[in-house]
């Protein structure tokens, strides 16, 4: 194992203890030639004033002031034991640990007056250096780098004379800002959080969820190291960058402990001084955990083949597959795509599929990750089902992982249609909230490394989300389908009788015993968890055909269902695109912006800008898969069904080529809010003709067609679509239409009506009046809305699905998922789609809004583009249809708020605005005000390019 280790000079201790027209008047020579190769510092003679140095600054930098960002709640990560005493007694908080979120809350209620000149209000300069007078604090951790802080911010600016002195630097400045978090997500990463962090049940949950889908020995995670060292120049070059950055992140460790100032979150869980050294493999630990996140996608089959059982119970064979079809919608013709007008084929079910493996009804089980517990750890088996409890919290959300959560938006519109005839970009992740946050700002400036934005702790060798010298880029994520069911047939080496519990599968003829992966963790109580003594193992079995998932019969014989993911053993491969980001020789215009995101695995939509032009291309493995399997159902794990030129022991297989991965330039506009890439690109479930992507579409498309789109306009877009309830908005409307205006006998119920008319009509945005009112200007409407949406799906389509189905598809897409995370009905859990979690912030992903949306305009006769495969409401009467409506609405508007909002940590039964609110969630020692509800991406670019190189 390579243990990186800086030799900065001393003994080592030891481990136990207004810019633009400025811009236009500077020479092209003189603005550029300086940054290809790391810039210098700003022209700096003795005797120069303070604007001409900042003229200065802007002439290297072509973005010339039109470039902003903002990541709350604040730069700052470190917090010292004594400063978290301090915060917990008086309530003070470190430097730059919150001072960002004040100007992201504002906007949410300034924003119908913005201008681009008031953009600086609420969004931070993301120029690159920092002005003289704008310097906070310096620090030279070796003789070729320096980290400069800057007063607004904190954000560290990295400047090495050597490539090495650079990484370097962003190595000792991640360890300044996120030491803590980098250390928790490296054992994440190992499967071995609860006994490093405590046992609190979150813990184990994250855990075992993290080695359902990325277990990996010490020698895997070499092997993963070794493969990007050996993979050619630019390979050998991520190899010695992340060395490097070790290198760095290990000298920060050495100087806090020998400061006696490291992260108090140390001693709080019991660890002490105790901080072992970072290694390169701790990075593809890293790497792991956050693709798991943010870059996978497909999986869920034996999931689907449950459902399509329960179609075919409820309506027949034939009537079930068509069922099925209908509402799985691969292809929703309604559907809001990123691309327009372009077909991306991949990923549909054929027609007639080979090689399907359906679980026959009552043997699937899930296989159990935890296993011999004692202590705590037994105990906490015994709470199952909705009497449990809730689960302590750990660290990091308990679900992490399995929660499927949509991530970030993207607007962007051509110069072709904007005020400066220079393109516009607003974008970012939509990441969560957390204090400290979970990504993290830095400047690196360096040979072959000019960038500014953000990156995830312990990656942050490079920036992965930001701009570059004339360039700007962020991505959403993509979710595409690139991982298998496969269903191997159990057997025994002795030939015995093979039964469920079998721990061998036959690989291509042979009987081969499944790869045991396991950790051993234990805990005792601490200041930060109390959760009692205990201890357990998190395992998995994996085989050549991946990790096994379930257990089932097929055809009456045993099989293990294995989620084959075509990145795994390949999580760190994606380095090399993110390398030629933050590279200005490599990323010099749209096209090669788009080729090096092909070198990325994982499964991201890229958006870029430059002067311009603008860019789209959808990242990704693409496995091809073998002619008529089908990639929505589990497949049977032999030859002629496997993935096309797959090599079992290097998980490698034939990928799409670029050409077929949906992508664009120059496109009129681009959105995206985790919604559709292209026609028929297959998708999610739920992903039809409401979803919140809509919202962008609709408000991006009407400021195109008006022209003169600025930065400020798209801001307003994007911020207006952030308070809109996507069900008050795109079916509410045809829920009124199914009432009607015929006359309501009943008074209340009528007031109700009239309030959801008026909602509608003013926006259907859940908005205070003014920053701190603590009511929404509609909130009766609001508050019905929230109780009114589980009951309507119910009554709407529980009827004619049954008991069985309606749970069944409900696993798979939760009814609602509301700003308040609650008013989820009696189906199942929405395949962990994190609908039921309060304070998120991102709402309104993944619900039943399409098919509500499209069964009601059924029912009234329209004409509806991919249908579902009969009416459900009222039986597919209008009549009665209307009278279930009215039923639920009237019980709806009688449920009391302290019901719909029954109060928590943070807020009292019945605050609606509280508990829409965000709380960022504390992952360590310090916590931040709540901000009001907005559903936006938590790091935020805006930039206008007026200039190239």
């Amino acid at each position: 194992m390579i243990n990186s280790r800086a030799s900065s000079g001393g003994s080592r201790r030891s481990r136990s203890a207004g810019l633009r027209g400025v811009l236009a008047a500077v020479a092209a020579a003189a603005l550029l030639a300086p940054l290809l190769g790391g810039s210098p510092a700003f022209a700096a003679g003795a005797e120069a004033t303070a604007a001409e140095k900042a003229a200065a600054l802007a002439a290297q930098d072509p973005c010339g002031g039109q470039c902003r960002d903002i990541l709350p709640a604040g730069q700052n990560g470190h917090a010292s034991l004594v400063e978290i005493l301090l915060h917990k007694a008086v309530g003070t908080r470190p430097k730059h640990s919150a001072d960002q979120l004040g100007p992201y809350d504002k906007l949410l209620h300034e924003y119908s007056g913005l201008s681009d000149e008031k953009l600086s209000d609420y969004f931070n300069d993301a120029s690159f250096g920092v002005p003289e007078d704008q310097v906070e604090s310096v620090k030279k951790p070796r003789a070729d780098v320096t980290i400069t802080r800057d007063k607004a911010t904190g954000t560290p600016h990295i400047k090495g004379t050597t490539r090495s002195g650079t990484e370097f630097g962003a190595g000792y400045a991640a360890g300044q800002d996120r030491l803590w978090l980098i250390d928790v997500l490296r054992h994440v990463g190992r499967g071995q959080l609860s006994s490093f962090a405590g046992g609190a049940e979150g813990n184990r949950e994250l855990e075992q969820s993290l080695w359902a889908v990325a277990p990996y020995t010490e020698d895997d995670l070499q092997a993963q190291v070794e493969r990007i060292r050996d993979s050619g120049e630019r390979g050998a070059q991520a190899y010695q960058d992340i060395k490097d950055y070790v290198s760095g992140l290990n000298a920060f460790v050495d100087d806090t402990l020998g400061a006696l100032n490291h992260p108090g979150e140390y001693v709080l869980t019991g660890n002490g001084s105790k901080i072992k050294d970072f290694t390169v493999t701790d990075v593809v630990a890293i790497a792991s955990v956050i693709g798991a996140i943010f870059g996978n996608g497909g999986g869920g089959e034996v999931g689907n083949a449950l459902a399509k059982l329960a179609f075919q119970k409820q309506y027949g064979d034939a009537g079930g597959e068509k069922a099925y079809t209908a509402w799985r919608a691969q292809n929703d013709a309604g559907a809001t795509t990123t691309v327009h007008g372009k077909e991306f084929p991949y990923a549909q079910s054929p027609r007639n599929p080979r090689g399907v493996a359906t679980p026959e009804s009552g043997s699937v089980t899930a296989f159990d990750h935890s296993q011999n517990e004692e202590g705590a750890g037994a105990s906490a088996r015994k709470k199952t089902g909705k009497d449990g409890g809730a689960k302590p919290d750990g660290v990091l959300p308990g679900d992490l992982i399995t929660a499927k959560k949509g991530m970030s938006n993207a607007l962007m519109v051509s110069g072709k249609h904007t005020a400066s005839g220079n393109p516009v970009a607003v974008f970012g992740p939509q990441t969560g909230y957390y204090s400290p946050q979970i990504m993290m700002v830095q400047e690196l400036d360096g040979p072959g490394l000019r960038s500014r934005g953000a990156s995830f702790p312990g990656l942050s060798f490079y920036v992965e989300l930001g701009r570059g010298l004339d360039y700007s880029w962020s991505a959403t994520s993509a979710g595409q389908d690139i991982t298998d069911t496969f269903a191997v047939e159990l057997c025994e080496e002795s030939g015995a009788e093979p039964t469920t519990e079998s721990q061998s599968y036959m690989l291509r003829g042979k009987c081969t015993p499944f790869e045991k992966l396991s950790r051993h963790n234990e805990w005792k109580p601490t200041l930060a968890d109390g959760t009692k003594a205990g201890s357990y193992d998190v395992v998995t079995l994996r085989s050549a055909y991946g990790l096994v998932s379930h257990t089932g019969t097929v055809d009456g014989k045993p099989v293990a269902f294995t989620a084959l993911r075509s990145t795994y053993h390949h999580d760190a491969d994606s380095v090399i695109g993110f390398q030629k980001f933050n590279d200005p020789s490599a990323i010099t215009s749209a096209r090669s912006f788009q080729k090096a995101a092909q070198d990325i695995g994982y499964t991201f939509n890229w958006f870029y800008a430059d002067a311009d032009h603008t860019a789209y291309f959808n990242s990704g493995d693409n496995p091809v898969r073998s002619k008529d399997t089908d990639p929505d159902q589990p497949i049977r794990a032999e030859k002629a069904y496997e993935w096309k030129d797959w090599d079992p022991e290097a998980n490698t297989s034939a990928v799409t080529p670029p050409a077929e991965h949906p992508q664009s330039v120059d496109q009129g506009y681009f959105v995206n809010w985790n919604n559709k890439q292209a026609e028929s690109y297959s998708a999610g479930w739920a992903n039809g003709p409401v979803h919140r992507g809509d919202l962008l579409d609709t408000r991006v498309g009407a400021l195109v067609k008006e022209g003169s789109v600025t930065r400020a306009k798209l801001v307003q877009a994007m911020e207006e679509a952030a308070a809109v309830d996507l069900r008050a908005e795109k079916v509410l409307p045809e829920l009124l239409d199914v009432i009607g205006e015929s006359e309501v006998t009943d008074p209340e119920l009528a007031r109700t009506i009239k309030q959801l008319r008026a909602w509608k009509e003013s926006g259907s945005q859940r908005l205070e009046a003014a920053k701190d009112d603590g009511t929404y200007e509609h909130a009766e409407a609001a508050r019905v809305l929230d109780v009114w949406w589980p009951l309507l799906v119910e009554g709407q389509f529980k009827p004619v699905l049954g008991d069985d189905l309606y749970t069944s598809l409900t696993s798979l897409a939760s009814v609602n998922e509301s700003p308040s995370g609650g008013q989820n009905g009696s189906g199942g859990s929405g395949g962990g789609v994190g609908a039921g979690q309060p304070h998120k912030g991102s709402s309104f992903q993944t619900g039943w809004w399409s098919f509500v949306q499209k069964d009601l305009r059924s029912v009234q006769g329209e004409a509806v583009a991919s249908p579902l495969d009969r009416p459900y409401c009222g039986g597919g009467s209008l009549a009665e249809c209307r009278e279930m409506l009215l039923t639920t609405l009237s019980e709806a508007a009688a449920t009391p708020a302290e019901e719909t909002y029954p109060g928590d940590d943070e807020c009292e039964p019945g605050d609606q605005v509280c508990a829409d609110s965000i709380v960022h969630r504390a992952m360590g020692g310090i916590t931040v005000p709540r901000i009001a509800w907005q559903n936006r991406p938590t790091y935020q670019q805006v930039v206008e390019f007026p200039a190239r190189r």
